[in-house]
């Protein structure tokens, strides 16, 4: 980055992960303001705080500056340098209402050009499973990491969950590692969705009965396999994870750094299940969908719920499910400077996610993105690469 670039200026804190992960990867200082002005709590969110912290442990020469009510961020981003073949230890905030897959998208995306490896453990607040905004840690790892294969790569990656913990307040552990860097990623071309041939999934407890697993799956597969033989799903059953009684609440983490923390009283959180499936093609394209358990909610419900998200997933969807989007679209603006990617995308799937994604893009990378009618229905999007890549990666 050149000393004294202007800052891209956005408002609001809608998209504010996705606009700090492009301004990594580009180089490009942001500066972004009005951030919850009018909010009984303005300002960044403690899961936003512990972003920005992440961010600055695997960058080198970030600078961020944050007003007094944290409503105006100028971030200026460093080099990529990752953890250096060492495990970087990245507590979450007890109170942290982001699922785990706030953070781990936002890795796997930066991971492929950073400098050294990605090798992170993630602990505190952590939640595995599905939330309202976020899909679970099983869907990243089954139907997200393996899009990479479609630019080459594949290497040394693994993501494991080592607790898991259900929201609204987690206490789980993940652990993510990257160790393919490349200096550009391969051209992508996939217009072929496929027909499905298969459907995987992982039933998940934790802290509850395992035979909620049992009426998961087998209300999963009434459904699913109406359509198809070739179903099965995993099931992994974990404990809840005990904490002091007063973890996650205000205030919480100040009082046990004064020495005055609930002691010796403790309760479970993380307590719940839920459902993730992912859908395979003939063509390698994968399609998912999450259910996670509401009050009082039978687990027949929530089997389902999953199985009925996963058909509309397949119905609406290109070559390219919804929760790919972004990594997609923005693998395909890293590649070789002047290549032509092409994919499908499903004409319902095109909704503000997207639309977001292709203005962003066009922001920090300066590059229209083409949009025109496909077979069947669909669009299909082409992306000119820009040839950025990884800059901080020595060329053989």
């Amino acid at each position: 980055m050149t000393t004294g670039t202007p800052p891209l200026k956005f408002t609001t804190h809608a998209s504010l992960r996705r606009r700090l992960l492009l301004a990594t990867l580009t180089g490009t200082p942001v500066h972004i303001s009005s951030i919850r002005p009018n909010s009984l709590k303005p300002g960044l969110t403690p899961s936003e705080f512990s972003l920005l912290r992440l961010l600055d442990t695997i960058t080198n020469g970030s600078h961020i500056t944050i007003s007094v009510t944290g409503t105006t961020l100028l971030f200026v981003p460093g080099l990529i340098s990752g953890t250096n073949n060492s495990q970087l230890s990245h507590t979450l905030p007890e109170n942290c209402a982001r699922g785990a897959t706030y953070y781990l998208e936002l890795l796997a995306l930066l991971a492929p050009f950073s400098k050294t490896p990605l090798n992170i453990a993630l602990t505190g607040g952590v939640i595995t499973a599905a939330t309202e905004d976020d899909y679970s840690v099983d869907t990243f790892r089954t139907a997200v990491l393996p899009l990479y294969a479609n630019f080459d790569i594949t290497r040394n990656i693994e993501v494991r969950i080592v607790s898991r913990s259900s929201g609204p307040v987690g206490a789980g552990e993940v652990h993510f590692v990257h160790a393919h860097q490349v200096r550009l990623p391969r051209t992508l071309h996939l217009q072929t969705p496929g027909r499905v041939k298969r459907i995987r999934g992982v039933a998940y407890v934790s802290g509850v009965s395992a035979g909620n697993n049992a009426r998961m799956i087998e209300a999963a597969r009434g459904v699913l396999n109406r359509f198809l033989a070739d179903v099965y799903v995993y099931s992994d059953v974990k404990s809840a994870q005990t904490v002091p009684v007063d973890y996650g609440k205000e205030g919480a983490v100040e009082k046990a750094r004064g020495g005055v923390r609930a002691s010796g009283r403790t309760r479970k959180i993380g307590v719940g299940f839920g459902m993730a499936l992912v859908a395979e093609t003939g063509t390698g394209v994968l399609y998912s969908a999450d259910a996670f358990a509401g009050p009082a909610e039978p687990a027949e419900d929530v089997g389902r719920r999953a199985a009925y998200a996963l058909l509309e997933e397949i119905r609406i969807a290109g070559a390219v499910g919804r929760t790919g989007v972004m990594t997609m679209l923005t693998m395909m603006m890293m590649g070789v400077e002047g290549d032509v990617g092409r994919v499908v995308v499903g004409r319902e799937a095109v909704g503000e996610e997207f639309v977001g994604v292709v203005r962003d893009l066009k922001s920090f990378f300066g590059s229209e993105i083409a949009v025109r009618d496909g077979e069947g229905g669909n669009l299909v999007v082409t992306i000119v690469g820009k040839g950025v890549g990884n800059v901080g990666r020595k060329v053989a």
